[in-house]
């Protein structure tokens, strides 16, 4: 298994047992996806956007906002992180 594939497995074992997360946790999750991401994006050369429907600064914001996440909002915070560095591992892949 590689570390990517690892890593969306742990975000969405997290989503699952959101009430058993403290807000650090929650906020190393989320920052740890927004480092893949940038990553991802600069393997694929797909560009961010610095606009307010950036999946990063969405995530950014969560991760700041941890403490007060209801366990709804961060169980679909943590699916969107897995979701989007699914997407990218595949065009990662696609490319190699």
């Amino acid at each position: 298994m590689s570390i990517t594939t690892a890593f969306i497995a742990e975000l969405i074992r997290a989503a699952n047992e959101v009430e058993r997360l403290t807000p650090y946790e929650i906020s190393r999750l989320l920052d740890h996806s927004v480092d893949t991401i940038r990553e991802m994006r600069r393997q694929t050369g797909i560009a961010g956007s610095h606009c307010a429907g950036d999946v990063v600064i969405d995530l950014q914001v969560a991760s700041a906002r941890a403490r007060d996440l209801l366990p709804a909002e961060t169980r679909d915070v943590l699916l969107d992180a897995a979701d989007v560095i699914r997407t990218f591992k595949i065009v990662v892949a696609d490319e190699e």
